[in-house]
């Protein structure tokens, strides 16, 4: 449970500018989409998919580090690292268990021909968005696991988008049809308490000293 008074302690600390913002931006949040990336070998194209996801109201990011075992590159996430919640996975196994347990179905991103296309794509489930390595795609294992697949319709000679570049197309177009639809996508309100901490303490400076000084004058 969150402590409403320590809550409020932080809040009155920041800006009301701030804890409007912060309120308005949690208006558009959602845990309805989540997006995972496996073994992505730049680096720079995580964070360009995390910055994909906080910009376009996805709250959560998984990322699969099977193989190469890299972190999130903060100066082209630009910030959005604080925004956005990163749950890191050491195998496809754990990864696709987890998500499943929150009652995710797993959707692999691909090119291939019988794909289905983004726009003709059912939002209403709760879904798991796969993105794969820029050189490889997604791994045989994931695509076996995979409860669906879905793809970018394209007209040209090129087969495939950088990574970032279709998370950001996918995301974009799957969250605005969304917050268009009649579907209960928004985060709880004890999912939005706990975000008001969390973005309230990423903001103070000094943080660790502050909350001593507030427990000790309990």
């Amino acid at each position: 449970m969150i402590d409403l008074d320590y809550l409020n302690f932080l809040e009155n600390i920041l800006t009301e500018n701030r804890k409007n913002k912060f309120l308005k931006v949690l208006e558009n949040r959602t845990k309805h989409f989540t997006v995972v990336v496996e073994d992505i070998f730049q680096m720079h194209n995580a964070s360009a998919v995390m910055r994909s996801c906080e910009v376009f109201g996805i709250q959560e990011l998984n990322v699969i580090e099977q193989r190469y075992g890299k972190s999130i590159d903060k100066e082209i996430a630009m910030g959005a690292q604080k925004w956005v919640d990163i749950n890191t996975f050491d195998s496809v196994t754990s990864c696709v268990d987890t998500i499943k347990n929150k009652g995710y179905q797993i959707i692999a991103t691909t090119p291939h021909e019988n794909d289905c296309e983004l726009e003709d794509f059912d939002i209403t489930k709760p879904s798991a968005l796969f993105f794969g390595t820029e050189r490889d795609g997604l791994s045989q294992e994931i695509l076996q696991k995979a409860d669906g697949f879905i793809k970018i319709p394209m007209v040209g000679f090129t087969e495939s988008l950088n990574i970032s570049v279709s998370a950001s197309i996918i995301i974009q177009n799957l969250t605005r049809r969304l917050q268009k639809s009649k579907i209960e996508w928004q985060l709880s309100e004890q999912e939005i308490l706990i975000k008001r901490m969390e973005w309230a303490r990423n903001s103070i400076k000094d943080i660790k000293r502050i909350e001593e000084r507030y427990y000790s004058e309990r």
